[in-house]
């Protein structure tokens, strides 16, 4: 049996197939010879799906111990808008008005006819069990996370943030937070009060956590049975104070800076490590487009590594829900209005206790007639006012003024086809990518003096990474400066850009792109200096991971249950829903699964 280095180390398709094999009763895993601690339940990863488990382990009396690699908890979830999708009856629905139920929202959520604009079918590919689960404990989780502190805005639930959450009724219920960055909001986002909330009452309750520690391993006993991971410490080092980051609150923390430690599992095991979109050769699995280049979005705090899917792989586990996250799935790719920063989902500021690992702002462009955007050959490839994906299914999805029937084969067709290609072809290979994986490479905002002004940009020391913003006198001087990028492989000619700027200035003139029909392109860049800014979209959401049944216990190759392990949210494949209510749904279905094996 490969561990999980040793998958790491091989090729992601050798090892797959290694795990796919029955190899586990000849070959027993070597257990550690002590376990440094023990609990009941054994959650990895404190975050949206992680906490709600833990919390619901702990009511039913069992002892848990949360370990995540970050310095504090919350993961994806706690840097998000707070948009959290839940329907089926929620209280909120119910006082306002909005009819819902189970059974309707799991036919929302497996309806083979609803097609995106860009020709995406938004629900055909489920896991069907999987839909029916959180069709069935969306409204309960919804009470579960008001029992336990979570402050949600008291309005009618919307669509604001809904992404593939079915057709029949409004099913966004919004957390927000206004006060900014700060150590107990490190990216001032709305997921702050969601996670904040479910953090206080686990703590209250008697969870415990061992944070700065990455899961590296998954054991199972000569029975089968999961029972414990081994960790090794990843502190986040501040770079002034050389001391380790800590995190807001430390009620119940257990202080360990040991290299690493194992941790035995009474009852169970939670892989709630978040997804793999961090992972470039995981996430290549499903798109063989996105190399290295393309970054995790807010990966600085949560890395979405592939950890706990790799672990649990090497152990037997099958992967799931390939379909939801090749092709092109709302949400998981996203041009940003930020450049001069690779990993440019967040706006970090110096209130942030990451800043100064972060170090840079980055610089905003919210409108792109003050801009082009060049491949790494210095061409431009596509219309940048382009957002770069549809905005997913929700309630109102047709306009057309005809009711929504589930299952109608006129809906596939309702949609006016509009596809929303800026991804595509950002990722077309141009004249810079070469072998052995013909890499598109990254995207460069350009933009002239006149633009910062119009942008009103403030640019300073903190502002871009000199790694990926470029300032010059002329064209020719920018490009030669691009070339000297660590992340730019193919050297720019200078000619090739002046080129590109001149015909741009052109269609100015002339009021219409004739390469991309950019309307009105407003703005010549004609005014030195000239500045050169990384704008490449990144990886945010991912929609493939384990293999679960309708009770969140993750399942082998041959559809049967590995005894003792659990999987949620964006580690567990299956859904083609964006954002967090599948996440906390899971989380509760895991922590009421778990309650039973008292």
């Amino acid at each position: 049996m490969a561990n999980r280095r040793e998958f790491l180390a091989g090729s992601i398709g050798g090892a797959l197939f290694g795990a796919i094999a029955p190899t586990f009763a000849s070959e027993p895993q070597k257990l550690p010879e002590k376990w440094d601690y023990t609990a009941d339940v054994v959650v990895i990863g404190a975050g949206a799906t992680g906490l709600p488990a833990a919390i619901g382990a702990r009511d039913a009396g069992l002892s848990v111990l949360v370990i995540d690699t970050n310095y504090d908890i919350g993961g994806h979830a706690i840097t998000s808008g707070g948009n959290v999708p839940l329907g089926g009856g929620t209280s909120f629905q119910k006082k306002y008005g909005i009819k819902d139920d189970p059974e309707t929202l799991f036919k929302d959520l497996t309806d083979w006819s609803i097609v995106e604009s860009g020709g995406q079918p938004d629900y055909r590919y489920n896991d069907r069990a999987v839909q029916h689960a959180l069709a069935y404990n969306e409204a309960p989780t919804f009470e579960f996370l008001l029992k336990n502190g979570v402050k949600f805005v008291d309005k009618a639930p919307d669509n604001v943030g809904g992404h593939a959450v079915g057709l029949s009724a409004k099913r966004e219920h919004h957390c927000i937070w206004a006060e900014g960055q700060s150590a107990e909001s490190p990216a001032g986002a709305g997921g702050t009060d969601l996670m904040r909330g479910l953090e206080k009452s686990a703590r209250a309750k008697g969870v415990k956590f061992i944070l700065n520690h990455h899961m590296d391993e998954l054991f199972r006993d000569e029975k089968g049975r999961v029972i414990g991971i081994r960790a090794s410490y990843t502190p986040k080092i501040n770079p002034t104070t050389k001391e380790p980051l800590k995190s807001f609150l430390t009620d119940g923390n257990i202080d360990t800076t040991a290299k690493e430690v194992t941790v035995h599992a009474n009852k169970a095991v939670v892989v709630a490590t978040g997804g793999n979109s961090g992972n470039v050769n995981f996430r290549r699995i499903f798109d063989p487009r996105l190399t290295e280049e393309i970054a995790c979005a807010a990966g600085e705090y949560s890395p979405q590594d592939g950890s706990g899917e790799l672990a649990a792989v090497a152990i037997g586990a099958s992967l799931w829900g390939a379909a939801n996250q090749a092709m092109d799935r709302n949400g998981s790719l996203r041009k940003r209005p930020l450049v001069g920063v690779r990993t440019n989902y967040i706006h970090w500021t110096p209130r942030s206790p990451l800043f100064p690992l972060v170090k840079y702002t980055g610089l905003y462009i919210r409108n792109w007639q003050n801009a082009i955007i060049v491949n790494q050959a210095g061409r431009r490839f596509y219309n940048e006012l382009e957002n770069g994906y549809p905005n997913g299914s929700h309630e109102g999805f047709f306009n057309d003024g005809k009711p929504y029937v589930h299952g109608d084969w006129r809906n596939t067709t309702r949609k006016p086809y509009k596809p929303r290609n800026y991804i595509d072809a950002a990722l077309q290979i141009n004249e810079g990518s070469t072998a052995p994986d013909f890499s598109a490479g990254p995207q460069w905002a350009i933009f002239d003096s006149e633009a910062v002004k119009r942008e009103h940009m403030r640019i300073g020391a903190n502002s871009a990474d000199p790694n990926l913003f470029f300032k010059a006198d002329t064209i020719e001087e920018l490009a030669e400066k691009i070339n000297t990028s660590s992340w730019q492989k193919y050297k720019i000619k200078g000619s090739v850009l002046k080129e590109t700027v001149d015909r741009y200035n052109g269609f100015v003139a002339a009021g219409k792109d004739a390469d991309f029909d950019k309307p009105a392109p407003k703005f010549p860049i004609k005014t030195g200096p000239f500045y050169a800014a990384w704008a490449t979209f990144v990886a945010h959401d991912s929609y493939a991971g384990l293999r679960i049944n309708e009770a969140c216990q993750v399942l082998d190759f041959q559809g049967k249950v590995i005894d003792g392990l659990y999987c949620g949210g964006e580690s567990a494949g299956g859904c083609s829903q964006h954002g967090l209510g599948r996440c906390v749904t899971q989380g509760y279905i895991i922590g009421q699964q778990i309650a039973k094996r008292k």
